[in-house]
């Protein structure tokens, strides 16, 4: 039995529900209909109507980036797992709630989808993945040695199936290095077919191994590396858009010149909508101090000592961007979370992201090495 066969398919919350508002509201809520749910779970009968169609509303009242999988992980057990689909900023919260998560009889709580087996593979709209036709070679990009780039072959992939064998590989890797490492052991990837490799294959069953080593040679190069300081300078800098409007940034170029850059490979983008249209898209006064106020609790609740460098900000075409740098992505994407939360009065998005050598702000210091 697969994977795919054990576990009922993802399910992304939908409804709203005013009931739930913490993590313990929602066990608490959990524990009064569990071995209801552990009935529909096992017997699986309508488990979409009876189980899933319940969860899924109370699950988004606390996060809108939960999603779900459920099935039994013995002939006694009962298995959800809360996933968010390799979504940086919503691992911590899946990471969360199952860490409060009660002790029940008959119950296992998973965050993030584990590891497995897959000894037999998956299939996917009738093409099997497994250890027998993905293979990988690691990539060398110069000027950026810690970068971790992998092409991922697939011995069945051609152009009419290209969409489809990439999906199914991406599975697959999902389940087999679980979803956490995949979504931040791994730097960038494609994958092709076997006629396009340039290199010599190596079976996809060592590719843990491999991503471990240098995860291992990664920590030993850095371990020692002075972490960055508070000596910030920073420059303002002007341009003029495509559509004719004027960008003004304000970056830390003390930071851009350190020299150890990798040991910082977070990078959240806080983007805040606003109405600058009588100001040739930049923030009229009153925008503009709730702006600094907002971009200054980011900045107090992020602190270097804590792991963080503030890059700095860019406001340009109705739209004010905010940037850090951290070793971690967990207390900002908290932190960001929170102040979205907080500012319902502007339309905001957060987007967290792996960039080992900052090449996102290499548009601010293209006179400068890395």
């Amino acid at each position: 039995m697969g994977i795919l066969d054990r576990f009922s398919g993802i399910k992304k919350t939908t409804e709203k529900d005013s009931e739930i508002r913490t993590y313990q509201d929602f066990w608490d809520w959990f524990i009064t209909k569990e071995k209801e749910f552990y009935e529909e779970v096992k017997i699986q009968n309508n488990i979409e109507t009876n189980f899933f169609d319940i969860i899924a509303p109370k699950l988004k009242q606390i996060n809108e980036g939960y999603y779900f999988l459920a099935g039994m992980s013995d002939d006694t057990t009962a298995e959800l797992i809360i996933t968010v689909e390799g979504e940086i900023k919503n691992i911590v919260f899946a990471e969360e709630i199952i860490a409060v998560a009660p002790k029940l009889d008959g119950w296992k709580f998973t965050a993030l989808k584990p590891k497995m087996n897959l000894t037999s593979g998956i299939e996917m709209e009738g093409y099997k993945f497994s250890g027998d036709n993905i293979f990988f070679y690691a990539n060398e990009i110069e000027g950026y040695p810690d970068e971790i780039d992998i092409t991922f072959v697939y011995e069945d992939l051609n152009a009419e199936n290209k969409n489809s064998a990439v999906t199914g590989v991406c599975i697959f890797l999902d389940n087999f290095l679980g979803e956490l490492n995949f979504a931040t052991q791994i730097d960038t990837f494609n994958v092709i077919g076997k006629n396009e490799a340039e290199k010599e294959l190596v079976p996809i069953s060592k590719l843990k191994d491999f991503l471990l080593w240098r995860e291992r040679e990664f920590t030993e190069k850095y371990k020692d590396v002075k972490d960055f300081g508070e000596e910030d300078a920073y420059t303002v800098l002007e341009a003029i858009l495509k559509n004719g409007l004027p960008l003004i940034a304000t970056i830390n170029t003390t930071s851009l010149k350190y020299d150890a850059k990798a040991s910082y490979p977070w990078i959240s983008v806080l983007k805040i909508e606003y109405n600058g249209e009588q100001n040739n898209g930049l923030p009229e006064k009153e925008d503009y101090e709730k702006l600094n106020d907002i971009e200054e609790a980011a900045f107090q609740n992020l602190k270097s000592e804590d792991g963080n460098i503030y890059i700095g900000r860019e406001s340009a075409d109705n739209v004010r961007e905010i940037y850090f740098a951290s070793k971690d992505f967990r207390k900002p994407s908290k932190v960001l979370g929170t102040i979205i939360n907080d500012h319902s009065e502007y339309k905001m998005s957060l987007e967290i992201y792996k960039d080992k050598y900052w090449q996102s702000f290499e548009r601010y210091n293209v006179n400068q090495n890395n």
